[in-house]
């Protein structure tokens, strides 16, 4: 039998594999691709959070995809901005970052098409994020923002996992620890 770590999500237990990263810490792996009703329930609980505190979001490919989509349709807002891990042809003009995240060895860039800066641009942004641990992701989200032209209102994630559970900065649902 795997090992599983049980979190309260605002009241919905859930039971994340627990995985053994390169690094040498155990993290409680949450996974929101193809979780259509928990993806749904975080999206809800988020947007209650955050509710009137941005005129945009912006989220991180890859599972923030879904996450940052149901956030801003309960927001009613019609567009997302979406820094991809990879640059695409459209994204020729945009902009672009470096992050380290806890999860991924190597040194990742993340990328803002020019449309995407262009919605960023002198708008109150939002950050949504599956997990903050480290800050990493966020932090180069926030410098895509400010390279954008927009400023960060609010920073949110459905989980803090280790010490980001300490951030003051961070609106997020549950907390995980490092195992």
């Amino acid at each position: 039998m795997k090992e599983t770590f049980t979190v309260d999500i605002c009241g919905r237990k859930e039971a994340l594999p627990v995985l053994q990263l390169e690094s040498g810490p155990k993290i409680a792996f949450f996974n929101l691709h193809g979780n259509v009703t928990l993806t749904e329930y975080c999206a809800e609980k988020l947007a209650q959070k955050i509710a009137g505190k941005a005129d945009v979001l912006l989220t991180a490919e890859s599972k923030g995809l879904q996450l940052g989509h149901c956030v801003a349709r309960n927001l009613g807002q019609p567009l997302y901005a979406v820094a991809r891990k990879s640059k695409k042809l459209y994204m020729q003009d945009g902009i672009s970052v470096t992050v380290q995240s806890i999860t991924t060895k190597e040194e990742q860039h993340l990328y803002l098409s020019a449309h995407d800066a262009a919605l960023l641009s002198g708008k109150r942004v939002a950050i949504v994020d599956d997990v903050v641990s480290t800050g990493g992701s966020i932090e180069a989200m926030r410098e895509l923002v400010r390279l954008a032209g927009g400023q960060v209102t609010v920073q949110a994630a459905v989980l803090a996992e280790g010490d980001a559970k300490e951030r003051a900065d961070v609106v997020y649902l549950a907390h995980i620890p490092l195992l």
